[in-house]
């Protein structure tokens, strides 16, 4: 790889580093190609991009980054095969890997995750990862709290229907008098 390679390949990998908030640092070696193909399927249909990088090289396109991110601590991880996943979902790809590994095995390995500014590492952070809420189900949740209030009001309007009109009628005597 030339010089100017390396460069544009640095360059490249910066953007994509910088224009996500979550990714995945993994180790897929070991596994055949057509292994590595369905995995690869897998993750292109939840929408994340797998990408075998050199370490040298994603090192030196994390530290190129400007701003408060601290990738320090995924330097550690940058070590043997890599391959990185871009996301838009922070849990898709934790979620993705548990679902082939409970058919395949113990491949891929997580070696670290970066998820909004919070460093993951090791592959016995999977289990923590997958759990997490996307944001679009926490959105779900809170929607759904804030509308369990006033379903049950109107439930019980209708359901009470003729009550409240007995007991509307009552107060309005009871007015009067």
């Amino acid at each position: 790889m030339t010089r100017s390679e390396k460069n544009t390949a640095i360059a490249d990998l910066k953007e994509k580093f910088s224009n996500s908030s979550f990714f995945y640092l993994t180790d897929a070696s070991t596994m055949t190609v057509e292994e590595t193909s369905q995995l690869r399927r897998l993750l292109f249909n939840q929408g994340i991009e797998m990408r075998v990088v050199k370490n040298t090289l994603a090192k030196k396109a994390l530290q190129s980054i400007e701003g408060d991110n601290n990738y320090d601590g995924l330097f550690e991880s940058l070590k043997g095969p890599t391959a990185v996943l871009f996301t838009e979902v922070a849990n898709s790809p934790a979620r993705v890997i548990k679902e082939y590994r409970g058919e395949k095995g113990e491949r891929p390995v997580l070696k670290a995750a970066y998820i909004d500014s919070s460093i993951y590492v090791g592959d016995d952070q999977l289990k923590a990862l997958s759990s997490l809420k996307s944001k679009e189900e926490l959105i779900g949740e809170i929607i759904g709290l804030l509308q369990s209030p006033a379903k049950n009001v109107i439930s019980a309007l209708k359901s009470g229907g003729s009550t409240i009109a007995g007991l509307l009628k009552t107060l309005e005597e009871r007015a009067a008098q």
